[in-house]
């Protein structure tokens, strides 16, 4: 019951990882000039959008290493 828990849990955190890292801008300004503008990313250095979207990001990222360590001790 719990393994099952957990690969749902893993699934879901994995799609979010793809879709957030996918929203990161890279060096041609990327999907999250969309929300924020790159005028305001070049004055204030980065934008609110951004940092969330950062936090949100490193949240995922500690919760797919939590469930890829409890499956890999569980199976």
């Amino acid at each position: 019951m719990l393994t099952a828990v957990l690969i749902v849990i893993h699934l879901i955190v994995s799609v979010g990882l793809v879709l957030f890292i996918l929203l990161h801008s890279g060096r041609g300004g990327g999907l999250s000039d969309m929300f924020g503008g790159s005028i305001g990313s070049a004055a204030a250095g980065s934008t609110v959008v951004e940092r969330n979207l950062d936090r949100i990001t490193i949240v995922l990222i500690v919760i797919f290493a939590f469930t890829s360590v409890a499956l890999g001790l569980r199976l």
